[in-house]
């Protein structure tokens, strides 16, 4: 009877490879995300601005990010500043600045419709108690703003763990690149390999992934009692 080829899995260290090849998407997601989110807050805060030059081109750059795939964003700058810019840059750094800038601006937009879902008359009644503007921001507009921010924000990092596997088009070797090198490796001896490997992916995305998206889930709903 042929083996199933499930053996792949346990052979050698090839289970700790591909758990090291998550860690490098769980760092990547984690960074990136850090940044976008405090970038966010203050790209939120610049989105609420009256002045209609300031939101048009935060328009621009918000529609830009939603048009253009991640994909051509990571090309862009890992091929782009190498080529035309005469910049050395790691496929690592290059996922991050994608991933931060893609999350900046998704936070951006979050945080604009929070600051103003605020009603007006908290702004107003803050003034009438002598506070001034910076002290209304810090005491009653951002701890409004962070509960409704945080299941968003959760969301948005399982989006983000997700589409770290495109950073295997630039060569960071992290879970699917790893899996790809054990697969071919393997390609002779164990040719049901791909299966394995390929769902062994799928479940470590489902077990990360799943918790967190609960988790989202969970705080939205204490966050709205």
């Amino acid at each position: 009877m042929q083996d199933s080829g499930i053996e792949v899995l346990f052979q050698g260290i090839n289970a700790w490879r591909l758990w090291q090849g998550m860690f490098v998407s769980l760092k990547l997601a984690a960074i990136s995300m850090a940044l976008s989110i405090l970038l966010g807050i203050i790209m939120g805060m610049i989105m609420t601005s009256k002045n209609w030059l300031v939101k048009a081109i935060c328009r621009l750059y918000l529609e830009t990010v939603r048009i253009m795939p991640q994909l051509v964003l990571l090309f862009l700058v890992y091929f782009g500043a190498a080529k035309h810019l005469g910049i050395d840059i790691s496929g690592e750094l290059s996922a991050v600045i994608v991933f931060t800038f893609w999350g900046t601006a998704e936070m951006g937009d979050i945080v604009r419709g929070a600051l103003e879902s605020i009603p007006k008359h908290q702004y107003e009644s803050s003034y009438g108690l002598g506070m001034k503007r910076g002290q209304t921001f810090v005491y009653i507009i951002l701890p409004q703003t962070i509960r409704s921010l945080i299941p968003a924000a959760i969301n948005l990092l399982t989006r983000m763990i997700k589409t770290t596997s495109l950073v295997v088009l630039i060569g960071v070797v992290e879970v699917v690149k790893v899996g790809k090198q054990i697969i071919d490796a393997s390609r002779f001896e164990i040719p049901t390999a791909a299966l394995w490997i390929y769902g062994a992916i799928f479940m470590m995305y489902f077990v990360v992934c799943f918790p967190i998206s609960k988790l989202s889930a969970v705080l939205e709903k204490r966050l709205q009692v």
